[in-house]
């Protein structure tokens, strides 16, 4: 079972879109995207991912895919 990242199709537009093109070329996560997370206020401030459940929040593309990455290795599934 490979660790799920979740996107709001929102953030991807506010600015999350090149970190979901980074995370959907690892074979190791899947990676999702949806209409809505029901994060509207969080998504309207800041870049996000649900990861395995929880909210991980990044100032730019690159710091979301560090904290994504660095998240599921402090937190793994087994």
């Amino acid at each position: 079972m490979n660790p799920m990242v979740e996107f709001c199709i929102s953030n991807l537009a506010n600015g999350s879109q090149e970190a979901f093109e980074i995370l959907e070329q690892d074979p190791n996560l899947d990676v999702l995207e949806y209409g809505c997370l029901s994060y509207c206020s969080l998504c309207s401030e800041t870049l996000f991912a649900i990861v395995n459940g929880d909210v991980v929040e990044g100032e730019s593309s690159a710091d979301l895919v560090a904290k994504i990455y660095a998240y599921i290795e402090e937190n793994p599934l087994f």
